[in-house]
């Protein structure tokens, strides 16, 4: 999968944006008119939706700002900082109202009124949410290539990418699960399986907002590039003249399109210190043209020998108890 960000990307959180207010705005004006507890539900998760998106945008602005003396490296965790907030606030806001209002509706429950309202909008919904949807599966699927949909979220370091697709799909549940809770309700005279079904959204929207908060958690504290990556930085390294051995290399994402590479590198012993320095920058040169994600690459002169050393060091600490 590749680790720069795909234009598409965020593209699909702009339709998702558009899609979901209008969905938020129709099934509001629903709930109002029908009194159905599910119907609330659903339009509260589309506006923390609407609201989501558009903290993703402004993750995506915010990672773009350039390096300064405060932040060196630059800006590109705030893209994971705002995806991980998201996750929350899909958890504490859509899941918590959701769950809240069920029970509420349970506790004291009251019949639907216009029902046909409640029919029309959610097929309006679907239609709004099932766009949004597919823009995103398409544009996902694009980029996930030969690994499959969990693997390829798993190892994505674009949060957006796969945020949408597993919201939108929360909302396609949610509305079949809508539908579902106002149709028994009004068919059985059960006002509070309305209820349940608000319950019951609640828990699939907390289920995804838990995988998301976990996926974006890691990307937070500092994921490594994707192997393919180490492995043709160490092969340009190996390849660099004057560079007797490369050692290993450590990455980390900074963004989707930002990566922190630091290298252990052998030098012939004959090189004197203006060599080496145009070694490494045209090292540097030839790994950011094959790489443009790599922002910055730090190099460690180090023979193998101390190498192998100062990991075996660094993981008997770890191991320390």
């Amino acid at each position: 999968m590749a680790a720069s960000t795909s234009p598409k990307s965020e593209k699909v959180v702009y339709v998702a944006v558009v899609g979901n207010l209008l969905v938020a705005l129709t099934k509001l004006t629903a709930a109002l008119l029908t009194g159905s507890s599910s119907m609330l539900s659903e339009s509260a998760h589309s506006f923390v939706d609407t609201g989501n998106e558009a903290l993703l945008l402004y993750g995506y602005y915010r990672s773009r700002r350039a390096p300064d003396r405060t932040h060196p490296l630059g800006y590109g965790r705030e893209l994971y900082f705002w995806s991980f907030v998201v996750a929350l606030l899909l958890f504490a806001l859509g899941a918590g109202v959701s769950v809240y209002e069920g029970i509420t509706h349970i506790a004291a429950p009251s019949n639907i009124e216009n029902i046909v309202v409640n029919y029309i909008v959610l097929a309006l919904s679907a239609a709004f949410e099932g766009t949004s949807w597919y823009i995103a599966l398409i544009t996902f699927r694009a980029v996930k290539g030969d690994l499959s949909y969990w693997d390829a979220i798993r190892r994505s370091k674009d949060p957006p990418s796969f945020m949408v697709l597993l919201e939108d799909t929360a909302a396609l549940m949610g509305i079949s699960i809508a539908a579902l809770g106002i149709f028994l309700a009004d068919r059985l005279q059960i006002p509070s399986i309305d209820g349940v079904a608000s319950i019951l959204i609640g828990s699939i929207l907390a289920i995804m907002a838990l995988i998301l908060a976990r996926e974006n958690k890691e990307l937070l504290i500092g994921e490594r590039a994707d192997e393919a990556i180490s492995t043709s930085i160490l092969e340009l390294a190996a390849s660099q003249p004057g560079v007797e051995g490369a050692n290993g290399a450590l990455t980390v994402h900074l963004a989707p399109d930002q990566i922190v590479v630091t290298l252990s590198l052998e030098f012939s012993d004959d090189l004197r210190t203006p060599e080496i320095e145009q070694c490494v920058e045209s090292l540097e040169r030839r790994i950011r043209e094959k790489h443009p994600e790599v922002v910055s690459v730090f190099v460690k002169p180090q023979t193998a020998r101390a190498f192998r050393s100062s990991r075996k060091a660094r993981f008997a600490e770890r191991l320390r108890p």
